[in-house]
C-alpha cells in the first residue's frame, strides 16, 4: 500500500508535518456504536430515501470518492486514512431487526449501500451486509444495491429469495473499460473484467443488474462510455445510469494527487476537462448540478452516452415503482387467526 498521506482535517485543531518519509499504510479496524442503522438522504435529486452502510471508510480506495470527507468527522484523514481505517458496525443486524419491528417502519427501499461499498473485503470475514439482507428476505423489504465488489456472488440465494418475496436490483459501479486504467484510480477494487463477470453470472441467475458509468471524469473515461454500456447489455443489464465527478472538500486534493502520479502526461487535460464542463470550478456541489455537467463538452458526452445506450439496447428510465412487499414475519397468520 501507499506511504500514509491525509489533507488536513479541518476538524482537528492540530496537524502534524512529518519530517522524514511517511510509514506505508496498515489496515485497521475499529468498531462503531452507531445506535441506528439507517441513513436518511435529504438530497432531492436521488432516487432514494434510505442507505444502509455497514462499514465507515473503503478498502477499495478509489481516489475520486466522494465519501472520503466523511472519515473527517470521525477524526481521520480523507486519504489513506479513509481506505485503511475501517469503521465496522458490527450491530448492523440487530439494528436493522429493530427497526423492522417498529410498527413506524413502513417497508421503504433501502440500498446498499450510499456511502462506502457494502461488499469491500471486510464483509468477507463479518457478513454485516449479507445478515442485512437476509432480514431485508425475512421482512421482504425492497433493496437496491450498489457495489464494485465482486463478494456479491456470495450472496446469490439471498438475493433470489429478495427477487421472489420482494424487490431487488444490482448496480455495478464500472466507470473503466481498461483494466490498467482502472487499477490506477481504484486500486483495491476488483478488476472491471470481474465485475462484468459478476454481473453476467446474477443476470443469468434473474437477478435484476445494472450498470453504473460513475464517475465520468472528463478527459479520462469519457471515450469508454459506449463500451462499458456494450459489454453491460452483453452482460445482462437492464438499467445504466452515469454521473459526473464531484471534488468536494477534501476529496479534489487527494484525487489531483494521484491522477498526477497516475497520469502525468494527461492530468492538465483531465483537468482542463474538468473545469470546462464545471463553468471554470472543479467541482458544483448544488442539488441538481454536481451530477452534470454544463457547456459544449458536456453536451457532447451526454450525446455519447444517449447514443451509445440505445446501440446498446437500453430503454430510457423510467420512474419504476418499487413495490410494497413488506411484511413482518408471522403477519400472514395472524390476519388468518
Amino acid at each position: 500500500m501507499r506511504a500514509i498521506s491525509n489533507p488536513p482535517n479541518p476538524f482537528e485543531s492540530h496537524h502534524r508535518e512529518l519530517l522524514e518519509p511517511a510509514p506505508a499504510v496498515r489496515l485497521e479496524l475499529y468498531n462503531d456504536a452507531t445506535r441506528e442503522i439507517l441513513s436518511r438522504n435529504e438530497s432531492p435529486d436521488l432516487p432514494f430515501r434510505w442507505s444502509l452502510n455497514p462499514y465507515r471508510g473503503c478498502f477499495h480506495a478509489c481516489a475520486y470518492c466522494y465519501a472520503r470527507p466523511t472519515h473527517e468527522y470521525w477524526g481521520f484523514g480523507a486519504g489513506t486514512d479513509f481506505e485503511s481505517k475501517i469503521i465496522v458496525k458490527r450491530d448492523a443486524p440487530r439494528l436493522l431487526r429493530q427497526l423492522f419491528d417498529k410498527p413506524s417502519w413502513k417497508g421503504e427501499l433501502i440500498v446498499f449501500s450510499g456511502n462506502t461499498d457494502c461488499y469491500q473485503p471486510a464483509e468477507a470475514s463479518f457478513e454485516l451486509t449479507r445478515s442485512c439482507l437476509e432480514l431485508c428476505a425475512d421482512y421482504r423489504n425492497p433493496v437496491g444495491v450498489i457495489t464494485k465488489g465482486v463478494l456479491v456472488l456470495r450472496d446469490l440465494d439471498v438475493l433470489q429469495r429478495l427477487h421472489q418475496k420482494a424487490w431487488v436490483r444490482v448496480y455495478f459501479s464500472i466507470p473503466f473499460a481498461d483494466d490498467a486504467v482502472a487499477r490506477l484510480v481504484e486500486p483495491h477494487a476488483p478488476s472491471s473484467r470481474k465485475r462484468f463477470e459478476a454481473m453476467a453470472a446474477l443476470s443469468d441467475a434473474g437477478i435484476s443488474t445494472g450498470i453504473s458509468i460513475s464517475p465520468i471524469i472528463p478527459g479520462l473515461n469519457d471515450e469508454d462510455i459506449p463500451e462499458l454500456l456494450a459489454r453491460a447489455k452483453q452482460a445482462g443489464a437492464t438499467e445504466a445510469m452515469a454521473t459526473l465527478l464531484r471534488l468536494s472538500g477534501p476529496v479534489e486534493d487527494v484525487f489531483l494527487a494521484r491522477m498526477a502520479e497516475a497520469f502525468p502526461d494527461r492530468i492538465s487535460r483531465i483537468t482542463h476537462r474538468i473545469r470546462e464542463v464545471r463553468a471554470g470550478a472543479m467541482t458544483d456541489g448544488a442539488f441538481f448540478a454536481r451530477h452534470h455537467g454544463t457547456g459544449p463538452y458536456w453536451n457532447m458526452v451526454e450525446q455519447l452516452l444517449a447514443v451509445a445506450k440505445r446501440k446498446a439496447g437500453f430503454a430510457a428510465l423510467d420512474d419504476e415503482a418499487v413495490p410494497g412487499t413488506f411484511r413482518r414475519p408471522g403477519a400472514e397468520q395472524t390476519v388468518l387467526f
